[in-house]
């Protein structure tokens, strides 16, 4: 499988599945994304952006036995594939954080519209 790209979502989630290990089930991962980034998510989103990635092959998600941490109820556990180990590899030395401040910051910027420009900065 190969994927050119992903979103910024995709991406958060992807490496909160990795962060989370064995406790990586859809409330743990939405509450991490909701401590570690200064905006709320809801968890429907984050559980449709993990249906996406296990259809696209990036994770597969068995069931977890029923323990007392889970309140005696199974969970439904997230795990990376090795494609998408791969992909984050391959993602991070992409460096597209690099990328995307050089089209932050760069002379390309300048050619948005004004209109657009006073948009944001509004």
């Amino acid at each position: 499988m190969k994927r050119a790209c992903l979103g910024e979502l995709e991406e958060v989630v992807l490496l909160t599945v990795a962060v989370l290990q064995e406790s990586a089930y859809c409330a743990s991962i939405t509450q991490t994304i909701d401590q570690q980034m200064a905006r709320s998510i809801s968890f429907p989103t984050v559980h449709t952006t993990l249906q996406q990635l296990q259809k696209s092959g990036l994770l597969f998600s068995p069931m977890s036995g029923a323990t007392a941490q889970q309140g005696g109820r199974q969970k439904r556990l997230f795990t990376l594939t090795t494609a998408a180990q791969r992909f984050l590899i391959e993602y991070r030395r992409a460096d597209v954080r690099q990328i995307r401040a050089h089209l932050w910051d760069g002379p390309a910027i300048r050619q948005i519209s004004t209109q657009v420009l006073l948009l944001w900065e509004a």
